[in-house]
């Protein structure tokens, strides 16, 4: 390699373990099954493999602090001591049954029954979750108040720097910085913007800057990404303040500011004024900001070019890469260059070696996280020269023409049916007030209808028999009755409790993307290809890589079967295309919105049928739609308008009498509360029991008139609320919408929850509904 070698950097990579090692390790931890240490032992070990295989495909610049046991962000609260009364931290080190407690709640005694997590004598509630970004990946929102202080009470970041330095690595330690932790926060008092706590945070960032140095730290990359977001003039003073106050106190250290999913925009200027020495930007997102780093940025400031997506999982066009940025490099100088990816690769699958099961073909258009770092090196030393790389690049251009040219993409059929997309199939035959008296007839349901989201607890049955049935050892007519069985006992208890619409418990179906997508053409799924969603819940999204078509019926003999067992309703289930879009690895050769409006139609004919199979009430989930909105506001209503088309295109079809449901997760709808009644589902349900109830108030001052269904259990700790807690919750959204408009529901789908947690659960729900029932 010659002498103008250009670092790689990794910005992060996955924490969960080839083979979901980190996963096994807190859900043992979490049983009882292992203990503190063996728990911190396991991360230890993979920190250890991740650092030897960064180093091992050529990275030169290699993190540390970008492991985590739950999330980075959370981790970073505990840094800083945000960490609400309730959960009883007196100061000092933080504990796992603190940290823990503040992820995922707990069932013991509350430790302040004045604070918004705490039910008295019933435990406390874990910390609102919401979406990092426009990612999927979700992070604990970190909790201010207006007599916050800020103490460093976790040395985790500067722990594991010598953890790493003590195994030969010198690494740059992430840290998510001052100003994005406090944008992405949340007061509890409405007066208080979290940004005005700046300078009382920025001592804790200090000390542990200054620390690092001390141990031998040159680098430290400090990550807000929230400058791709839309700022105003308090959050770039902000920025400014906070970067000149680090530059001040700790001179002796050198800070990588990295931004990433867009442009940095209109606040590039007060980037390139910032006192650090490198800025990281995504050039895959926004390769227009590109000429502006170049013109803009001062002589010595450092560049790290995004240059290989961090968040999809299509192979890079290198010798494409090499001609357009060897004349970046040349002008900016060897020494001012880093190449990393977009962003951290936390958000794609480790290792594409471990799959045996993938198409030749679309494997060999493929990158995941080991891939890209090795992409990387070799995209360096083709940078600099280095003929060894030859071949490497010569595969990569193989690859780039053969998926360019491949007839597995696209399908002639699918373009037809594109075309004829008309204003007929956008719209529901009548308004939403008529069908509703169509339905309230049909249905005679009682006032507060009780229903599920979906799914019910997957068990270590259900994921012992569909394990067995796929490696043979469980025949198709064996697994076909195991499954029949579940269903059927659980159609059963829901009568008893007394819920009034029921589902079959989807016991049949392994993801609520992936399940659509392994019977739809145009998608491939991998055995190995994990993301963490948050905590240790995982998913393998689904590959869309090219036309989407639905070849037969998908869930219509299930529904038929459920359907048979009850003469009370039974939602027929299905994902909506907004969501299986935003939840799949998308093709990258045509626009999302095309893509979306391919899997609208075959989810359209899924509906049809599941119509003319005699389903009343079809649910279309769409628990990813507001997530996909892009990052700047200026883009929102081009997506809205695509995402509500689709979501129409896949609905309408039905009869007045048929009642269309939909599901949306976390979910701040305020802002686009003009598209979610522009999709007119009849019934939406909605995550709004840690908030408690306040994300209704969109839909109050809206004056939404359809049917909702705002959650009164948090499916995502294992807590179970009380009757007396869930009765509190629906008299909250009774204030905010009418009788007639309330249906009760859990936040979202049982399947990762324990029965023993979902029976007493569900049965309080049902006895808070009756008691209000009863007081009418």
């Amino acid at each position: 390699m010659t002498s103008l070698s250009v670092p790689v950097a990794t910005l992060g990579t996955p924490r969960i373990g080839p083979r979901r090692e980190l996963k096994l390790a807190l859900e043992s931890f979490w049983a009882g099954k292992i203990s503190e240490q063996q728990l911190l032992e396991a991360a230890a070990g993979l920190r250890i493999a991740n650092w030897a295989r960064q180093k091992s495909l050529g990275a030169t610049i290699i993190p540390s602090n970008d492991f985590s046991l739950y999330d980075h962000v959370l981790d970073t609260s505990v840094m800083v001591g945000a960490i609400p009364e309730a959960y009883g931290w007196k100061g000092g080190a933080v504990s796992l049954k603190t940290y823990f407690a503040m992820a995922r709640g707990s069932q013991g005694d509350a430790h302040d029954a004045s604070c918004s997590h705490a039910h008295h004598g019933h435990g406390v509630t874990a910390q609102e979750m919401t979406k990092w970004f426009d990612t999927n990946y979700h992070y604990m929102v970190p909790e201010f108040h207006k007599r916050q202080t800020f103490k460093l009470s976790s040395h985790k970041v500067i722990e594991e720097y010598d953890e790493a330095k003590a195994l030969g690595y010198q690494t740059r330690p992430v840290l998510v910085g001052p100003v994005t932790l406090l944008k992405l926060g949340k007061s509890q008092d409405a007066s208080v913007d979290p940004v005005s706590l700046l300078d009382g945070l920025l001592p804790v960032y200090v000390e542990v800057l200054q620390e690092l140095a001390r141990r031998g730290a040159e680098w430290v990359q400090i990550d807000e990404p929230c400058l791709v977001l839309d700022l105003n003039e308090t959050e770039r003073n902000a920025l400014q303040r906070a970067y000149a106050r680090l530059a001040k106190d700790v001179p002796g250290i050198k800070i990588m500011l990295a931004t990433y999913f867009g442009a940095i925009g209109d606040t590039i200027a007060t980037a390139l004024a910032l006192p650090v020495a490198g800025l990281h930007v995504d050039l895959i997102r926004a390769p227009q900001q590109l000429s502006q780093i170049e013109s803009g940025a001062r002589q010595d400031l450092v560049i790290s070019l995004g240059v290989i997506d961090g968040r999809n999982v299509w192979r890079s066009n290198l010798s494409a890469l090499v001609e357009r940025y060897k004349p970046v490099i040349a002008k900016l100088g060897a020494g001012r260059v880093q190449i990393a990816p977009s962003c951290s690769l936390l958000h794609t699958p480790i290792d594409l070696e471990l799959e045996t099961g993938l198409d030749p073909d679309v494997k060999s258009w493929l990158a995941f996280s080991v891939q890209k770092i090795a992409e990387l090196s070799t995209l360096a030393k083709a940078l600099a020269g280095d003929a060894s790389v030859a071949d490497a690049l010569a595969a990569s251009d193989k690859a780039a023409k053969a998926r360019q040219t491949s007839p597995k993409i696209h399908d002639a059929a699918v373009a037809k049916r594109m075309a004829a997309i008309d204003d007929a199939m956008r719209r529901r035959t009548s308004a939403f007030a008529s069908r509703a008296d169509v339905q309230r007839k049909r249905f005679a349901l009682p006032a507060f209808p009780t229903t599920t989201i979906g799914s019910f607890p997957q068990t270590a049955d259900v994921r012992n028999a569909r394990a067995a049935h796929a490696k043979g050892t469980l025949t198709n007519a064996q697994y076909e009755q195991f499954l029949k069985e579940e269903t059927a006992r659980t159609v059963r208890w829901q009568e008893e409790i007394g819920l009034d619409v029921l589902v079959h418990g989807e016991f049949e179906r392994n993801d609520m993307v992936q399940y659509f997508g392994e019977q739809l053409s145009g998608f491939v799924f991998t055995q190995y290809g994990w993301v963490q969603s948050y905590g240790s819940r995982y998913v393998r999204p689904p590959i869309l890589f090219g036309d989407v078509s639905r070849p037969k019926p998908m869930t219509v003999e299930w529904w038929r079967y459920s359907q048979s067992l009850t003469k009370k309703p039974m939602k027929a289930m299905l994902t909506g295309p907004v969501t299986i879009l935003n939840w799949s690895f998308v093709r990258d050769d045509l626009p999302r919105s095309e893509a979306c409006r391919q899997i609208a139609l075959a989810i359209r004919d899924e509906v049809t049928d599941l119509e003319k199979a005699g389903a009343t009430m079809i649910q279309i989930d769409e628990a990813a739609l507001r997530e996909g909105l892009p990052l700047r506001h200026s883009e929102w209503k081009t997506y809205l308008e695509w995402a509500v088309e689709s979501f129409r295109i896949c609905s309408t079809g039905v009869a007045d009498a048929t009642q269309i449901h939909t599901h949306m997760c976390y979910s701040e709808f305020n802002a686009i509360i003009d598209a979610i009644a522009a999709m007119d589902a009849d019934v939406i349900s909605i995550e709004t029991s840690r908030s408690k109830m306040e994300l209704l108030d969109a839909f109050t001052s809206f004056k939404y008139p359809n049917d909702i269904g705002p959650g009164v259990y948090d499916i995502h700790s294992p807590r179970v609320p009380e009757t007396t807690e869930m009765r509190d919750l629906i008299t909250l959204a009774r204030k905010r919408l009418s009788d007639s408009q309330l249906w009760i529901n859990p936040d979202c789908g049982l399947k990762t929850r324990r029965w023993e947690e979902v029976r007493p659960a569900l049965v309080n729900m049902v006895a808070a509904a009756r008691a209000l029932r009863k007081a009418l």
